[in-house]
C-alpha cells in the first residue's frame, strides 16, 4: 500500500510511511526492562524522586525470573545429555546377563542361574521350585551364608530325581534364623536381547530373553 505524505514539498512527495516491525511476542524482554527503568530515572520528578529499592527490587526480580530460565534450560540440556549417556551405556549390556529383582527361572533342557539377596546372614539358605500352580517340586539347602548376593544355580531336576519339562518355574528363598524361616529376596539372570529408549525422559529399557522388559536402573548386577 502506497503511504505517500500529501502537503509536503513536491521532492519529498513521493516518500512512503515505514511501517513499524512488529515483535515476534509481547513479552518484556531484558533490553526493554533496562530501558524502561532509565526512562523511569530521567523522567522522575525531582523533588519527589522514587525509591531507589524499589528500582533494585524490580531489578532483582527480574534477575531471579531470568537466572531461573536459564537454568531451567541448563537442566534441559543436563537431562538430554544423560539420558544420551543412559543409552550408549545400556547399548553395552546387549549379549550380556544380568540380575534383576524377579521370581520366575526358565529351564529348557539345562540349568537355570538365580541368586537371593540376604539383609543378613543366616544359619541355613532354603530355595524352593514351584510350578505355575504353586506346587513345590523341590527344595534345596546352601547352608550358611553371609548377607549379600548369593549367586546360584538350579538343574532341572525334581525332588524325585525327574527331569523337569521345559518352561518356567518360581523360586522362594528363605532363611534360618533363631529357628524361624525368613522370607529373603529372589534375583534372577537374564540374557539383554536388545534396547529400547523410554519416552518421556525415562531411563533405557533392557528386552530380556526371558523375563520382558526392565528398566536399566533395575539391574543388580552385570554378570
Amino acid at each position: 500500500m502506497n503511504n505517500s505524505i500529501s502537503g509536503l514539498p513536491p521532492e519529498l512527495a513521493g516518500l512512503e510511511l515505514k511501517q513499524p516491525e512488529k515483535k515476534a511476542n509481547d513479552e518484556l524482554g531484558q533490553s526493554e526492562f533496562l530501558d524502561l527503568m532509565i526512562a523511569q530515572l530521567q523522567h522522575q520528578d525531582p523533588l519527589n524522586p522514587a525509591d531507589s529499592g524499589e528500582f533494585l527490587g524490580q531489578l532483582a526480580q527480574f534477575g531471579t525470573v531470568n537466572g531461573i530460565t536459564e537454568l531451567q534450560n541448563s537442566f534441559a540440556d543436563l537431562a538430554t545429555s544423560l539420558q544420551s549417556s543412559q543409552a550408549l551405556q545400556a547399548s553395552t549390556l546387549v549379549g550380556r546377563n544380568v540380575l534383576i529383582p524377579g521370581n520366575v527361572v526358565n529351564f529348557a533342557g539345562g540349568s537355570a542361574n538365580a541368586a537371593v539377596e540376604l539383609d543378613s546372614s543366616t544359619s541355613d539358605l532354603v530355595v524352593q521350585v514351584l510350578d505355575p500352580a504353586g506346587q513345590m517340586l523341590r527344595r534345596v539347602s546352601f547352608g550358611p551364608q553371609s548377607s549379600g548376593v548369593f549367586n546360584f544355580s538350579l538343574d532341572d531336576i525334581d525332588g524325585s530325581g525327574n527331569t523337569l519339562p521345559p518352561g518356567q518355574y518360581v523360586i522362594r528363598a528363605f532363611g534360618r534364623t533363631a529357628n524361624a524361616e525368613v522370607a529373603q529376596s529372589t534375583l534372577v539372570q537374564s540374557r539383554v536381547e536388545s534396547v529400547s529408549l523410554a519416552r518421556g525422559g525415562q531411563g533405557p529399557l533392557l528386552n530380556l530373553d526371558n523375563n520382558g522388559s526392565v528398566s536399566i536402573n533395575e539391574v543388580i548386577e552385570v554378570m
